[in-house]
């Protein structure tokens, strides 16, 4: 038997009370109190010192915003942009002297979860090959039609009289389809299918080690307190106030930036603070050694991170299709929004349904709904219809509990 009592103070006491199956002499059944301390802020510390630590996270995330301006620079060569995407430790890749330092990459965490990819070594080449190829189309076909007017079957610029935009010879932006396609790729697939995982939480002896409170070796947390925290990191690493990050969204061009995105929604609003406190009464758990309570936070944030996926794709689908609906088409707007619900649509591979160990969309049937939004494959989204747009952001919705009206608005 257990007893969960949450408290609706910003700062809360969680009890568990639960039923020992030792009797004592008289056959009274023992009962063992578990004191869960949610703090009001992401803020954990040990003898005087914070147990937070996320480095390699924020890393990543500056080394991706660094990576995704270089795609607007079209002197750049593939090896540039390559380097930076499988950067070694002591390169030149970045003008961050520090990224340079690191020996951290990106290419190393792309499709590299545990749950997902430990025993799927094919389809981790592929979509790590996808990635490179999109560097590949941005310098050899988007880079050398830099000053071309693009029309269907013709790369180069599109204008809107705000933005230029530059697309491939379909009308896709590459940048934005790898920006996109990274946030599902590399920050999804590490904190729902890796960071969030037990075969990662609870790996060897991890338990018992964060039972007793044996920190590793240098550090002032357990191995278990530092992976749910750079699970964290991968949402937060680049907020000014990590501890409190919703007044801060926005920081980053990837999970969080679009989860502040759905909390400007009226159908959404809540959602930012749903994940920030599911990511705090985790850890919390994991200080107290309910791992019970832990799971089942880490199941909010599987939930609510997919819905962020699934409803920014439709979101941009649904925007473009309006745009490309008017007496002269903002064929800039509309393929600019169609290459951001591409790298959404790819990123469904990546989320996770909750209390399985799949996502919402397989990679098979994510390509389906992406060749479906290409057609032919030859003229691409110059010639994509309203009704197959329509189509397929019915089909995303049908899998989550929303509609297309309510993520389309």
């Amino acid at each position: 038997m257990k007893r969960v009592l949450f408290t609706l103070a910003i700062s809360s006491v969680v009890f568990l009370t639960s039923c020992s199956s030792d009797d004592d002499a008289t056959g009274t059944e023992m009962e063992e109190t578990i004191v869960i301390d949610n703090p009001a802020s992401y803020t954990f510390d040990r003898n005087g010192e914070t147990t937070v630590s996320y480095g390699g996270q924020t890393t990543r995330i500056l080394m991706a915003q660094e990576l995704l301006g270089a795609f607007t620079t079209n002197t750049n060569t593939a090896e540039t942009l390559k380097a930076m995407y499988a950067h070694e430790e002591g390169a030149a890749d970045f003008e961050d002297a520090d990224l340079n330092a690191s020996d951290k990459s990106l290419r190393s965490k792309t499709a590299a979860s545990v749950d997902y990819f430990s025993t799927n070594a094919t389809d981790q080449a592929l979509i790590r090959a996808d990635f490179e190829s999109w560097i590949d189309g941005q310098v050899n076909n988007v880079f050398t039609n830099w000053n071309v007017t693009a029309e269907a079957g013709t790369a180069g610029q599109l204008a809107d009289g705000e933005r230029t935009r530059y697309v491939n010879a379909q009308g896709l932006e590459y940048n934005q389809m790898f920006a996109k396609g990274l946030l599902g790729a590399l920050m999804t697939d590490q904190v729902l299918n890796n960071y969030l995982s037990t075969a990662v939480l609870d790996e060897g002896s991890s338990r018992e080690d964060n039972d007793a409170e044996t920190v590793l070796e240098g550090e002032s947390y357990t191995n278990m307190e530092h992976k749910w925290d750079e699970a964290y990191g991968y949402v937060y690493g680049l907020n000014a106030d990590a501890s409190d990050p919703n007044a801060d969204l926005g920081a980053d061009s990837f999970l969080n930036e679009y989860i502040g995105k759905l909390e400007e929604d009226a159908d959404f609003a809540g959602i930012a603070d749903e994940i920030f406190q599911a990511f705090k009464l985790g850890r919390a758990a994991i200080v107290a050694g309910d791992y019970d309570v832990r799971d089942a936070q880490a199941e909010i944030i599987r939930e609510k991170i997919s819905q962020v996926i699934a409803v920014r794709g439709i979101f941009y689908m649904q925007n473009a299709k309006t745009t490309l609906a008017e007496e002269v088409p903002n064929y800039a707007g509309a393929f600019h929004a169609l290459s951001e619900a591409y790298g959404f649509i790819y990123s469904l591979r990546f989320t996770r349904k909750p209390g399985t160990d799949a996502a919402y969309f397989t990679k098979a049937e994510s390509d389906e709904l992406l060749e479906e939004l290409m057609g032919d494959g030859v003229n691409g989204l110059w010639d994509v219809e309203a009704e197959t747009i329509d189509e397929i952001s019915e089909d995303i919705a049908e899998r989550f509990n929303f509609t297309v009206a309510q993520a389309g608005e």
